[in-house]
């Protein structure tokens, strides 16, 4: 024999007991900062006795309102996406929203219609889409019309607003850094090739060498794997002429680096690196690695934000807002041994 279902808690129920107005309530629930802390408290303890929890989807029927922002996500695996997602979650609690993450396993166009069709179901306020590939930018490829949209790494800012790291002036950084320091050209180590962020910064890389005046050696492909990182560092140890690289991302010079260690080339003396990223543990590589910081937090704001903008206030007008980078140096370049003599 069932037994009896629980009479559901009501918002009145938790306010006669905290003996505050219904509408107070319903502001501690949705995290409104208008309540003085001691009300506050109050009123959690209130619903804690009562084992109150708050009705969402009446809220959202009532209001309009889901206070859920959708994620359509492409991969984990890259260190740009992971901590992107954890910034756009850490941002949208700040603003009392959840997050829906729905991952795609194949960037599609049907994989993208059918994200959007499981995230309308779910119902959410609007959706951010982190794309890792040049998807957006297949005339195959398109949007469903009419859904508040923020779009991250994407060359699709004539479409839809995109928020995205200065990537190419933080690869310039990188290569004007080691021509600074007296490098006759720059190596490169590039991401997988259908990486919109990963041809910015061999764009940028090949653009700054070009602008100088120097040779452009042929770039190597990695994808983004330190073990990427490291098969190229192998080749690059038998080019007698290689005293400098740039590689596209931090996992791919940790490879890199161990590899010219293996072959017995020094870094800085002999090789000097720089990555891209400034992961957390960039600083405790041996030796510590040179590399273009990110603000992967600001990245996330501001993907929030461009989403509350287009709900709160209907501003959907497309365009590229870029968080800019900085190169953070440290002991992994110094200048090459022997000066060049054309210089």
């Amino acid at each position: 024999m069932s037994r009896p279902k629980a009479p559901r808690v009501s918002m009145a129920d938790v306010a006669r007991l905290a003996g505050v107005s219904s509408q107070t309530v319903s502001r501690v629930a949705n995290g409104h900062p208008s309540v003085v802390g001691s009300t506050r408290q109050q009123v959690l303890a209130a619903m804690k006795e009562l084992h109150y929890r708050p009705n969402s989807a009446a809220r959202a029927l009532k209001s309009g309102e889901f206070r859920t922002i959708g994620v359509i996500l492409f991969t984990l695996s890259s260190t740009g996406n992971s901590r992107t997602l954890e910034a756009i979650a850490t941002h949208a609690a700040l603003q009392g929203y959840a997050i829906t993450l729905i991952p795609v396993a194949v960037p599609t166009q049907d994989s993208v219609l059918g994200a959007f069709t499981r995230l309308g179901e779910l119902a959410v306020d609007g959706v951010i889409v982190i794309m890792e590939v040049h998807l957006l930018d297949a005339a195959t490829v398109t949007l469903p019309p009419n859904v508040q949209v923020v779009v991250v790494d994407s060359d699709a800012g004539d479409r839809y607003a995109v928020v995205d790291t200065d990537q190419a002036d933080g690869a310039r950084q990188a290569v004007a850094h080691l021509l600074g320091l007296g490098h006759r050209t720059v190596w490169h180590v590039t991401g997988p090739q259908d990486s919109f962020a990963s041809q910015r910064r061999a764009q940028a890389w090949r653009d700054t060498l070009t602008a100088a005046g120097r040779e452009v050696p042929p770039p190597l492909h990695g994808d983004w794997s330190a073990e990427s990182g490291y098969l190229a560092g192998l080749a690059l140890a038998d080019e007698p002429g290689c005293t400098a690289v740039f590689a596209a991302n931090d996992q791919m010079a940790l490879g890199v680096l161990r590899a010219l260690h293996e072959r017995g080339r020094a870094v800085p003396a002999d090789v000097s690196v720089v990555g891209f990223d400034d992961i957390p543990d960039a600083g405790s590589f041996i030796p510590p690695l040179t590399t273009v910081h990110q603000d992967f937090a600001e990245v996330g704001r501001r993907c929030v934000e461009g989403i509350l903008q287009q709900i709160d206030r209907g501003e959907t007008g497309p365009g590229t807002a870029l968080v800019p980078t900085r190169l953070e140096v440290r002991a992994s370049t110094a200048p090459p041994r022997q000066a060049d003599p054309g210089r």
